[in-house]
């Protein structure tokens, strides 16, 4: 499905018809979404083995810089989500020092949970 999908957009880039006003810029795409952390860094680990592969090429090819701005969409998208849930993990985390500081156990083991839970995909 990427094939065709990018077969089309090389057809359209060398027609002209991707090309957006007199800006040359290629029209927007959604790329993968990324619906939780694993998902993200599967993306994003995905992707970036993408990108590098694209650019070992001595020279990039239309087609291939067609490629390369499909992939950033996805790229994007899983750095976006990442960015949202490391600030969860980050407000869970306050919630851990704040509550050891005043010797509340309940707080700490609550948010301790929470953080420990959402950081997993990050550990392994």
């Amino acid at each position: 499905m990427k094939r065709i999908s990018v077969l089309i957009l090389g057809s359209l880039m060398s027609s002209g018809v991707v090309l957006a006003d007199e800006q040359n810029r290629l029209d927007h795409f959604e790329g993968v979404s990324s619906e939780n952390l694993t998902q993200a860094l599967e993306n994003l680990t995905e992707g970036n083995q993408q990108l590098i592969q694209l650019l070992n090429a001595e020279t990039l090819s239309n087609e291939q810089m067609g490629e390369i701005h499909m992939l950033t969409y996805t790229l994007e998208n899983a750095l976006q989500r990442i960015d949202q849930e490391v600030e969860t993990m980050a407000v869970s985390l306050e919630e851990v020092h704040l509550g050891s500081e005043t010797l509340n156990q309940e707080r700490v083991a609550t948010n301790a949970a929470d953080y420990l839970e959402a950081s997993a995909p990050l550990t392994q």
